[in-house]
């Protein structure tokens, strides 16, 4: 067996002193904890696939208007809680242009992110009804959010959707909605961590269960357009983005600045309501709230309480590049096209020197290359994998966090993987293979 750029001693020690007691179910954060501990004592060079961070520049229209703004004086002044008026009119036509949904301009709230949005989404969905649990996640998923609902005293119930695509889904999702205690369904689209993307007949399946149960979905839309085998880039023409929108009529859904504008440091996203949604009276809100309306309970008593709003500046660069995309000015999907490209170079690596693809079809057809991959290896656990593969400066996390029945599975992020490393992932990946070969 060869030497691996770092000790497996080294890897294992660092892994107790970080405290991370089982490193199949260690958290993102932790595991990036664990990676800056071994760069700092070994001075190794690390593949960085385990946390979702934009590896591509801040548009550079909402930087330039932020400068602009903070020049004028905006960082004295308290920002208005629901929003600039201008930014909230910019979002209804990026939702018109772009997934060709009508929604008015107050239905648009600014968040710290889409993480804020989603807290506040369990913070007033999950309470509307007194009688009902919490959410549905349609799974594998972000695992953060999972978290959101613990730390709200909320209960969820989960399954992982990869054996219930296409006219399985349907069943699937009755058979637990049936049940009368689910206020909210979430999922991803596309899928963090998988990459599947549902289709039209699959989300008009989920809006069509949703109304019959009366249930909110939550669509968390990070990777907004983000499906490269489309082209959803030109604004006002098909095709769209897909969306439960279109299928249901009590809808939330979370758009984040994060990565399809690389504008993650300056935490804003926007939170959309349907107009049927926030004009919705629910009587149990006033166990929480001063008010009945959803909407206002949403801006006025959760996001309130959360923030007090988001961060002046960032409104107006948020404003700034809605406005460039909206006019056809800065083509957002283009700029993005090159987590596709890496993706597709690094899946052939892995592949190549015996890793499998876990979730490697959207039904009938194969899977799109974008932010996110997930690979596995014979005869390894998720957590035995990523521990032998940090020993050659490869870190991701295993799919056990995010709600996967596919424990030997791992989730790789392509984002911070930056070109010139990937001769160096390659000349790994032979080593590794060297020394673990498959019988």
């Amino acid at each position: 067996m060869k030497n691996t750029p770092l000790s497996r001693e080294t890897v294992s020690r660092l892994i107790t002193s970080s405290g991370i007691t089982d490193l199949g179910y260690a958290s993102i954060r932790e595991i990036v904890k664990l990676v800056n501990m071994l760069i700092r004592e070994t001075g190794t060079e690390f593949i960085r696939m385990e946390m979702g961070v934009p590896g591509l520049p801040s548009a550079a229209v909402g930087i330039k208007a932020e400068i602009e703004a903070l020049n004028n004086g905006v960082a004295s002044i308290y920002p208005d809680i629901e929003g600039l008026p201008e930014m909230k009119s910019e979002a209804a036509l990026f939702v018109k242009n772009f997934l060709d949904i009508d929604v008015s301009p107050e239905c648009c709230v600014p968040t710290g992110g889409a993480m804020m949005g989603g807290m506040a989404s369990f913070m007033v969905a999950n309470r509307n009804d007194r009688t009902r649990e919490g959410t549905l996640f349609i799974d594998p998923g972000f695992p953060v959010q999972k978290t959101q609902t613990r730390i709200l005293g909320q209960d969820h119930r989960s399954f992982d959707v990869y054996n219930y695509r296409g006219e399985k889904l349907g069943p699937k999702l009755e058979s637990i909605l049936e049940c009368g205690k689910v206020s909210t369904i979430l999922y991803s689209n596309p899928n963090n961590p998988s990459w599947i993307c549902f289709t039209d007949d699959e989300l008009r399946t989920i809006g069509a269960l949703a109304r019959k149960y009366d249930a909110i979905v939550i669509e968390d839309l990070a990777y907004f357009g983000m499906d490269f085998r489309e082209d959803y880039s030109v604004p006002g023409v098909p095709p769209f983005q897909p969306t439960v929108a279109k299928y249901c009529d009590d809808y939330i859904l979370l758009i984040s600045s994060s990565k399809i504008f690389s504008y993650a440091g300056q935490r804003i996203g926007l939170l959309v309501m349907s107009d049927h949604l926030y004009n919705r009276r629910y009587p149990d809100l006033l166990r929480y709230y001063r008010t009945e309306i959803f909407g206002r309970a949403m801006i006025f008593g959760a996001l309130y309480a959360l923030s007090s709003g988001v961060a002046h500046s960032a409104q107006y660069g948020f404003t700034a590049i809605l406005k460039a995309v909206n006019e056809g000015r800065y083509n957002f999907v283009e700029n993005t096209k090159l987590y596709g490209e890496k993706a597709a170079r690094m899946k052939e690596m892995f592949v190549s020197n015996g890793f499998s693809i876990v979730y490697d079809r959207d039904i009938d057809k194969p899977l799109a290359d974008g932010f996110y991959f997930t690979i596995s290896y014979p005869g390894m656990s998720g957590g035995e994998l990523l521990q032998e593969l940090l020993a050659y400066g490869i870190a991701a996390i295993t799919l056990n966090i995010c709600g996967s029945e596919r424990h030997e599975g791992l989730r790789a992020c392509v984002s911070q993987v930056r070109k010139k490393q990937l001769p160096l992932l390659e000349e790994r990946l032979k080593l590794f293979r060297e020394n673990n070969p498959v019988n």
